[in-house]
């Protein structure tokens, strides 16, 4: 049902709002893409507009058509600056931070004003996240972050970005709506209580362990994100030098191998996944070496960011 459902809104974006999947960057917002359509309090402002006017017509009352019609001008010019309050702006989505299925997805999007006044009062949603209200000065560029959430694991495109505007009475609200080519990851959902790592055999005696370990001290690397603060050399730190970690010799076994073939049968595809994210997150908080095996894929023994990104990618494409 969800899939049909999925199909039936994309048909329509086609229809009536022109939208086609992955536009060209940056998306600009013409006069074409721009709808306009009363609010509730415009519905509600119309119809006292009415009854003024029936009022008026039945006691031929003079300064009751005045102040109708001077009402209704109002009205007619707040949809003017609705619109105008759209009309040309440049959206680009910038960067997108990945994440895990179940959690927001958050991207970075820049949104330029080419014109020379300010574009009070815009709001920008994406998908079915919270809206993020935000304002432009003449002729400069704004970066606002923007949300949505996510439920399966995978590369997809960003969706619908609707950029709109109650401006500047709240009677009309002036909306359009984007799809922007730039896609983003989302990662599985690590499973909450993984088992412990598993290791591969311990070397040899006489066989060094690596470099890995947390015994004995082998020097110093540049400090990353996932670094444990325990390691941090805090005293080179104090006396203004740079942010490093300490490295240890020996300790805690040997390298991790993460392999699908090692799971339990009873897991099924998205529990297998599950299980490997865990491990995989799990490794790098601890700064340790780990090898990812999948049918049909392997990914050496390294260590870093980079590595961990790989390998978290190489689980959210995984098709079985």
């Amino acid at each position: 049902m969800t899939g049909v459902i999925r199909h039936l809104a994309a048909g329509v974006d086609r229809w009536l709002f022109r939208l086609r999947p992955g536009e060209p960057l940056p998306v600009e917002l013409v006069q074409r893409r721009i709808f306009v359509l009363p609010t509730a309090a415009g519905l509600a402002f119309a119809a006292t507009l009415l009854t003024l006017l029936i009022a008026s017509i039945n006691y031929s009352l003079s300064l009751g058509y005045a102040f109708t019609f001077l009402l209704a001008g109002a009205g007619a010019s707040s949809i003017v600056h609705a619109f105008r309050n759209l009309l040309g702006l440049r959206l680009r989505p910038t960067a997108a931070e990945p994440c895990f299925a179940g959690e927001p997805l958050r991207v970075t999007l820049a949104v330029e004003n080419p014109a020379h006044r300010p574009r009070p009062a815009l709001r920008a949603t994406l998908g079915g996240g919270i809206a993020t209200p935000f304002t432009i000065p003449p002729a400069e560029t704004v970066y606002l972050m923007v949300a949505r959430p996510t439920e399966r694991r995978g590369r997809f495109p960003l969706g619908r970005l609707t950029v709109e505007t109650t401006y500047p009475l709240g009677l009309i609200r002036a909306w359009s709506l984007a799809t922007p080519d730039f896609q983003a990851w989302v990662y599985p959902a690590p499973e909450a209580d993984p088992p412990p790592l598993p290791t591969l055999p311990s070397p040899g005696p006489g066989t060094p362990s690596g470099r890995f370990g947390h015994e004995d001290f082998s020097g110093f690397r540049a400090h990353r994100p996932t670094d444990s603060p325990r390691h941090v050399a805090w005293k080179i730190y104090a006396r203004e030098g740079p942010l490093v970690i300490k490295e240890f010799a020996g300790g805690e076994g040997g390298e991790l191998a993460l392999r699908w073939s090692d799971l339990p049968a009873a897991l099924d595809l998205e529990g297998r996944l599950a299980r490997l994210t865990a491990w995989v997150c799990e490794a790098d908080r601890l700064s340790r070496p780990f090898c990812l095996a999948l049918p049909g894929l392997e990914i050496p023994t390294d260590l870093g960011p980079a590595h961990t990104r790989r390998c978290l990618e190489a689980l959210a494409a995984f098709r079985a």
